[in-house]
């Protein structure tokens, strides 16, 4: 059987081209449409389903993912757009089979409530303790104000990013 290859593919078919994403420190080759955002090529075309499909408005930050260390929302970027970037998912985040120290902290407070909206938090506060380790209360909810949960409340959350930040080992 021959195979097809993925730039091929995506030459046959009008509208498709070959993206080369880096995404969690590898690199991917997809043949995807280029009209599709970012969240539909992790989602559909590379399947890493963590990232969630919220509000498709960029009002709910559940979409978001790091690009070059900064959080954005993936259902406002195209894919094609973010070839050149360093793409961070939630499943980027685990370290030699260890979750990261914010999903640690996040775990040991429940913090996770129903667990949709807590990828791009993750994310979002990665990027924020990556630029200072150290944060007050008003720059973590400063930081998440463009994450909402629908659960219930943001104490724990809070709380949870302050644990990370507490224990010093979440860059």
């Amino acid at each position: 059987m021959r195979k097809i290859s993925q730039q091929a593919a995506a030459q046959k078919e009008p509208g498709k081209r070959l993206l080369r994403l880096r995404v969690n420190g590898e690199t991917k080759e997809v043949a995807a449409e280029t009209s599709k955002t970012l969240l539909e090529v992790l989602r559909e075309d590379l399947g890493l389903t963590g990232t969630k499909h919220g509000c498709e408005l960029g009002e709910c930050g559940t979409c978001a993912v790091l690009v070059n260390g900064e959080p954005v929302l993936s259902c406002l970027l195209l894919g094609v757009e973010s070839e050149d970037g360093e793409i961070t998912t939630v499943e980027g985040l685990m370290r030699d089979g260890r979750p990261h120290p914010l999903q640690r902290a996040f775990a040991d407070l429940g913090a996770t409530q129903c667990g949709y909206c807590i990828p791009g938090i993750l994310l979002t506060a990665k990027a924020l303790l990556d630029k200072n380790p150290r944060p007050g209360r008003d720059e973590i909810r400063q930081a998440l104000s463009g994450n909402l949960c629908r659960c219930t409340g943001y104490t724990k959350i809070l709380q949870a990013v302050e644990l990370a930040a507490g224990r010093g080992e979440a860059q």
